[in-house]
């Protein structure tokens, strides 16, 4: 690898190679920036489940034989908490929304037109709620449900204003998906700030140099735009691009540019000390790193890569997005990020300018203790760590998945607050009911679908399933299914896996001859947990078998690897079994979302094995000329300040993504945070070293 990366490192140290690489750069942000934008090409409508799924193929049929029926519904939830709700009031704003003609809206029911008895069917048991069915056009996205939500909200506020206690919201899946697009385009501000702040402070305080701080955040700004612009480019060319995903790679993108910039900085203040020439020190420092850090690179963009085995869309749709911000930063580590720091020269050190010939009296703080109490007690300090670990790593037997997604969201989000008021005030199943379609060969006679309805209601899981369609021959009957359990619970789930296994059955009962789909949210969450669990495996299975091929192409060792390895996996089931204990302690979660263990461990050991290759790199440098205690010591004592300041920065960089509203978001930057500081800490400084000590030996 040094063969091909030596010559491009020792070409952009020199002044020529630095010039012209920082032009290019500027000229390629600035080219790349007058393309299209990100923004315009994020879809709100993802789908998350692959084309074969059960649901899916439902959500088809249910298409292809009722298409004037696949409107995205919404509920207009009207509520008064003091008294029942008034009618009168409701009236006056359906009317106001109707009038209004809103672009995008099919049908809201009108109950002006209804007698009192169907028109009951619409309160609460107590009367203090009604709910009012509406339906978007089918083909808009979340972009436009905002739109509408805001329009019809406000008049439903002003009008309901005037009445006492009337409380106006539009909730469902319509409602969600509008607040949704507004909860990201706020939060992505905000995350954007944090973090660059975040990182900026930390910088100033660990290095005491306002260049230090700077230079890196330059970097990363050109970079995060040619970024940016790339994948608008590819977004124009077809690539969905979800703004939960563009959240991530940002965080991504910010912590690998500060990482690698970090690790030549500290290697570049080394050779300052040997060089006198700002050119020669640059040159020999990137030899010492461009290969590690590069590798490094390629680790975290090998585990990206895998994401495309992954059936799951969201992990999949990963792959080409944080494939190419890793691959774009890959080649700014060995040219953007050499040549800023080479323009600064001993500058950018100010006040603690590295002076030529002081190699000496370079200090390392805490880690030249730590390192000597590692390499002289690695049963001890190994143990104690690894004992801990284990504690923690256990409870990951106490996990459990939350399904409903609203949960995740902000308490006072309009959507949330609507929903927990039909929860609270009607049958549960009613917040999304499910969709039962049959279709036969034959004519499924009005008896024959009274008994299916009959036999569906038998369940106790059933609240009411109601025939809400049937095709002009006759040959396919569609079902409203509102279960009386919370659509979103791992119980409704079983429950729904375990009605799809008997629907059979339930034909035979009912004399039918044909076949069954079930579409809605609770089938969709059913095929989302058997894949979400089947990638789970692959992944795992398919990033630790690639990472370990590149360690051994990196290391030229069977046995290193495998310590990289098995370190790095035993600190992501410490940090997830510790991640679950705190957030529950600290934040009252005592479920997550199914996506949080994969999208930890994605992350966790794609950027863990970094500081391990940062380590065993120094260790194999020091080798070859010292044994493997004084090597050892070397290593942890050299990349144990550079290190942990990089683990610090990464982790509080990670926990930026606790300002997001989104507690998916929340948690998983919490727990990533978590596991860098464990392996920061207690892997790569304690851990890893003891098992190199116990299993290599000197020749």
């Amino acid at each position: 690898m040094n063969k091909l990366l030596n010559p491009i490192t020792d070409w952009v140290s020199t002044k020529r190679g630095m010039w012209i690489t920082i032009i290019a750069w500027l000229v390629l942000m600035v080219g790349l920036s007058m393309g299209p934008k990100l923004n315009d090409y994020k879809v709100a409508n993802f789908q998350s489940l692959p084309d074969d799924a059960q649901s899916i193929i439902a959500d088809g049929k249910l298409k292809e034989y009722f298409p004037d029926d696949q409107g995205t519904p919404g509920i207009l939830v009207f509520h008064n908490s003091e008294g029942d709700v008034d009618i009168e009031a409701t009236k006056e704003i359906l009317a106001a929304i109707t009038e209004a003609d809103l672009e995008g809206v099919d049908s809201i029911v009108d109950i002006s037109q209804l007698p009192p008895p169907a028109l009951a069917g619409f309160f609460s048991e107590d009367k203090t709620t009604m709910i009012i069915p509406m339906s978007l056009a089918a083909g808009l996205g979340s972009a436009d449900f905002a739109e509408i939500n805001d329009e019809a909200s406000e008049i439903g506020r002003d009008i309901a204003a005037g009445f006492d206690n009337m409380e106006f919201y539009i909730t469902g899946p319509a409602g969600i998906a509008g607040d949704t697009v507004k909860l990201f385009e706020q939060a992505d501000f905000v995350l954007l700030i944090a973090t660059v702040l975040i990182i900026l402070v930390l910088l100033i305080v660990i290095y005491r140099s306002p260049l230090l701080a700077i230079i890196p955040l330059l970097a990363t700004g050109i970079v995060y735009q040619v970024v940016n612009q790339t994948l608008a480019f590819m977004g124009s060319g077809g690539l969905e691009l979800t703004s939960q995903t563009t959240s991530i790679m940002s965080i991504l993108l910010f912590a690998a540019v500060i990482d690698y910039s970090l690790f030549v900085f500290s290697r570049y203040r080394e050779e300052l000390n040997r060089y006198e020439n700002k050119y020669e020190a640059m040159k020999y420092a990137m030899r010492a790193t461009g290969e590690p850090v590069f590798f490094a690179g390629g680790t975290v963009l090998a585990a990206m890569l895998v994401l495309f085995f992954a059936d799951f869309r969201d992990y999949a749709n990963f792959a080409p997005i944080f494939g190419t911000a890793v691959f774009v930063i890959m080649i700014a580590s060995i040219t953007l990020i050499p040549a800023l720091f080479t323009l600064f020269g001993r500058k950018a050190f100010w006040p603690k300018v590295p002076k030529y010939g002081d190699a000496k009296q370079v200090k390392h703080g805490i880690w030249g203790p730590v390192a000597k109490f590692v390499v002289n007690k690695p049963l001890l300090s190994g143990g104690l760590v690894a004992i801990l670990m284990v504690v923690s790593a256990l409870n990951v037997l106490n996990l459990d998945f939350e399904f409903d997604t609203v949960k995740s969201f902000p308490d006072d989000m309009p959507s949330r607050v609507g929903y927990e008021i039909v929860e609270e005030k009607f049958a549960k199943g009613d917040i999304a009911p499910s969709s039962l379609m049959v279709v036969s060969d034959e004519p499924i006679s009005e008896e024959a679908a009274a008994n299916l309805s009959d036999e569906l209601t038998a369940y106790k899981e059933i609240a009411s399933a109601r025939p809400s369609g049937q095709t002009e021959d006759g040959g396919a009957v569609k079902y409203s299914l509102a279960l009386s359990i919370n659509p979103y619970s791992a119980e409704a789930l079983d429950f729904m896996e375990e009605l799809r296994n008997d629907s059979a059955a339930l034909l035979e009962k009912a004399s039918i001859d044909g076949e069954t789909h079930f579409g809605g949210i609770t089938p969709k969450l059913v095929d989302e947990r058997a894949v979400n669990n089947a990638d789970i495996y692959k992944i795992v299975i398919l990033e630790t078998l690639l990472i370990l091929v590149l360690l051994f192409a990196l290391t030229r060792s069977w046995k290193m690897p495998i310590y990289m390895m098995a370190t790095i996996l035993f600190s992501y089931l410490s940090a997830l079994g510790l991640g679950i204990f705190l957030i529950d302690v600290l934040f009252g979660f005592d479920a997550i979302s199914t996506r949080v263990p994969v999208y930890a461990f994605i992350f966790l050991v794609a950027l863990g094995i970094d500081y391990n290759i940062i380590l065993v790199s120094r260790f194999m440098e020091e080798r070859k000329s010292l044994k493997v205690k004084e090597a050892l010591e070397i290593a942890i004592r050299n990349t144990g300040g550079v290190i942990s300041s990089a683990g610090i920065i990464l982790a509080a960089t990670f926990a930026a993504l606790t300002t997001m509203p989104i507690a998916d978001l929340f948690i998983f930057g919490f727990m990533v945070a978590v596991g860098i500081l464990i392996d920061t800490f207690l892997v790569r400084g304690m851990l890893l070293p003891a098992l190199i000590l116990f299993f290599e030996k000197d020749a």
